[in-house]
């Protein structure tokens, strides 16, 4: 069975997070993943880009902690590691998520 890496929680650094919420499609992502259920497909998130850069933008999110990924078959799943960031960054989450839901720009 297929193991995607991920830091444990005491490991997630604060500069990887930022630098990992820094961009605009990874926001949308995060947004939606806190939106949704757990376990959402990549595929369910119709995103404006490549499926390599898509690839690339949870990659990204996963090495920084932000999600958590699995195998089910041949998907991977995503969730978002909320309790994990609060733990780390109280309110940081939460605050980023908001700002992204008043003032994200579209992205097309």
């Amino acid at each position: 069975m297929r193991v995607l890496e991920h830091p444990e929680q005491e490991a997630i650094g604060l500069d990887a997070v930022l630098a990992a919420l820094a961009d605009p499609i990874r926001r949308r992502i995060v947004c939606q993943l806190a939106d949704g259920h757990d376990d959402q497909a990549c595929i369910a998130f119709g995103l404006p880009v490549s499926k390599s850069t898509s690839t690339h933008h949870f990659r990204v999110l996963r090495e920084a902690g932000v999600i958590a990924q699995h195998y089910r078959g041949t998907a991977i799943l995503s969730s978002l590691r909320a309790d994990d960031l609060d733990a780390r960054f109280p309110g940081l989450l939460a605050s980023v998520i908001a700002a992204e839901r008043t003032t994200g720009s579209p992205v097309r």
